[in-house]
């Protein structure tokens, strides 16, 4: 069974419905990401979790039990925010100490406690600061310790490093999944950042307007798209419209060439239109080999970037941008030049509308 489980989840405000029959199990120990734009309704579905909105249908169930009646403070949940939400009057050590104070714990186990919450942040020289003393990033790791002080079954991120740096944020989240994973503790994490989620997450939860467009792991989503909108949300990609010939033996035409991807399309039929999506790393110039397909096209755009060089070229209308490796002896495509492109049939995306 499951962990936390969340059953038709529904949000309305007023007329406005902002998440649809939401459903997701996450096992105990895994981190799992929310990820997708702003208004996607990911925010919502955390806060929700949280007690912090209620639900307008469905279930939350945490560690087999009902969520539904209880108020946030009874839900043994550690929640961080974006804004850090720290106590200016406080020193670091009482930051930390607080929820505890809160739950009565004796002096010396709250001590103790604070102790081993600086020391896995590595914070413990600080401990006597006050909050405006420190970073953005040491404020953030002082408000991930006092969350996970008290012990809470389930971790709730949101958006916990948009407010920082892109050094401080690659560094910072790299450690909070190295705490999450030590402590074992359920982890929900809220970004629109794609690269985040990809590189953090056990899952990811592709949000948008208020559904999840896809579950998967990070090589699923990225590699395995099943929509338009998580193919073109994550990751670069080329889109190009297709008509179906034979979906049994999977041929198409693109503009006027007829190619097979050796592979059926099921639930397709002749003369449907397609989409096709294909990521960067699929195509390379040159002559195909027997397991791609090839494309006469233009070079649109050819920029020499140093260790690569970014190309796009127009095919039948579509552009299809990737990047080369530079190579010293070979000069990079000339725009206006006609080129043919290679791309592995099983790197052919097939999307759902």
């Amino acid at each position: 069974m499951s962990f936390l489980t969340l059953t038709n989840i529904q949000k309305s405000f007023g007329p406005v419905q902002v998440v649809h029959d939401f459903n997701m199990a996450i096992e105990q120990g895994e981190f799992v990401s929310f990820l997708g734009p702003s208004g996607c309704g990911k925010t919502t579905v955390l806060r929700m979790v949280a007690g912090f909105e209620t639900p307008t249908g469905g279930r939350i169930v945490i560690n087999g039990q009902d969520q539904s009646s209880l108020r946030p403070n009874q839900r043994n949940i550690g929640m961080v925010f974006q804004a850090y939400a720290l106590f200016p009057n406080m020193t670091v050590f009482d930051n930390v100490a607080f929820g505890l104070k809160i739950d009565r714990l004796p002096r010396a186990e709250i001590a103790e406690r604070v102790k081993g919450m600086l020391a896995l942040i590595h914070l413990e020289h600080l401990a006597d600061r006050y909050p405006y003393q420190l970073s953005g990033g040491q404020q953030q790791r002082v408000a991930l310790a006092r969350a996970l002080a008290p012990k809470p079954q389930v971790l709730l991120l949101d958006e916990p490093l948009s407010a920082l740096d892109a050094k401080i944020r690659v560094s910072l989240r790299e450690e909070i999944r190295q705490i999450q994973q030590q402590l074992g503790i359920t982890t929900i994490f809220v970004t629109h950042d794609q690269e985040e989620a990809l590189s953090i997450s056990d899952r990811v939860v592709v949000m948008n307007a208020g559904r999840a467009d896809q579950i998967g792991t990070p090589f699923e989503i990225y590699n395995q798209p099943t929509t338009r909108f998580v193919a073109s949300f994550v990751g670069t990609l080329s889109t190009m419209e297709a008509t179906v010939l034979d979906p049994a033996a999977g041929t198409i035409r693109i503009g006027r060439e007829t190619v097979s991807l050796d592979r059926p399309l099921p639930g397709r039929t002749a003369n449907e239109p397609i989409n096709l999506a294909l990521r960067p790393e699929a195509i390379a110039l040159g002559e195909p080999g027997p397991d791609e397909v090839g494309l006469d096209g233009q070079v649109a755009l050819s920029q020499f970037l140093g260790s690569v060089i970014r190309t796009r070229v127009n095919v039948s209308g579509h552009m299809i941008s990737f990047d080369m490796f530079n190579q010293p002896g070979r000069k990079p495509p000339m725009v206006g030049e006609t080129v043919r492109i290679r791309i592995a049939k099983s790197h052919a995306l097939v999307l759902a509308d």
